[in-house]
């Protein structure tokens, strides 16, 4: 079922009205007719099965059918991903987004081989920004997640001050305990975790002791080293089926 996002002002008491961009998708890309059912969720958040009612030059009106429950983690996960070289980043956001992360925050970091200048950083956000809306259709959220813009590393970590855990991956972190203590503690007033990945070559020792200055907890993720691509779906895999009741 195709899914599309409106502003929460699009809704009435019966009927959804959509507009902008979707509108050539739905008529002239999928080539949708009235009848055909389809998801359409506010930017607030609420979940709708609808009916297309009529297909019009500017607008696509559908009926409400249902309002649908939501597929929202219980869990705010922010991804604070040190920015990789390439095209690894929308990889990294398509990914998050199907597994439940709340917000993205690219990371400059001392071993950040990528430099942007602000005319840059703009194209690469909106570039960024359209991978997240695409995952969250594909995936059926009810949210877009945000794509911060880049900060530095202790601006990050000022950003993730509010958040109840931080945690920061680390190949020197001794074993497993401290992940499953960290989990455990999942439900027990924990509603919000801040993750930080490191970029091809990973943290310096200098980054993690200021992060566990600021509260973070570094944790092992076994004894295998994960590419930056890797670790972060690695976390954010056990913690979606953590919040979702799996363990």
């Amino acid at each position: 079922m195709h899914h599309f996002f409106v502003p929460q002002e699009a809704v009435e008491e019966t009927r959804i009205t959509v507009t902008g961009p979707d509108v050539n998708h739905i008529k002239n890309v999928l080539r949708m007719r009235p009848g055909e059912e389809v998801l359409i969720t506010t930017k607030d958040g609420e979940d709708f099965l609808c009916r297309i009612a009529s297909v019009e030059e500017k607008a696509v009106e559908v009926q409400i059918l249902s309002r649908q429950e939501g597929k929202e983690l219980p869990l705010d996960l922010y991804l604070f991903q040190g920015l990789p070289k390439g095209d690894k980043m929308e990889l990294i956001i398509q990914k998050a987004v199907e597994l439940g992360v709340y917000k993205v925050i690219p990371v400059m970091t001392q071993n950040t081989v990528v430099k942007l200048d602000q005319k840059k950083e703009q194209a690469k956000l909106r570039r960024w920004q359209a991978v997240s809306e695409s995952a969250a259709k594909q995936s059926k959220r009810s949210r877009i997640p945000e794509i911060g813009g880049v900060a530095s590393f202790s601006e990050a970590l000022r950003q993730a001050s509010f958040l109840d855990r931080i945690w920061i991956p680390y190949e020197r972190a001794d074993g497993m305990e401290t992940l499953k203590k960290e989990l455990e503690a999942i439900g027990s007033g924990v509603r919000s975790i801040g993750i930080f990945i490191g970029p091809e070559g990973g943290f310096q020792e200098k980054e993690v002791e200021e992060a566990e200055k600021a509260g973070a907890c570094a944790i092992s993720l076994g004894k295998r080293i994960l590419r930056t691509e890797t670790a972060g779906m690695t976390v954010l895999s056990l913690l979606m089926l953590k919040a979702e009741g799996a363990f």
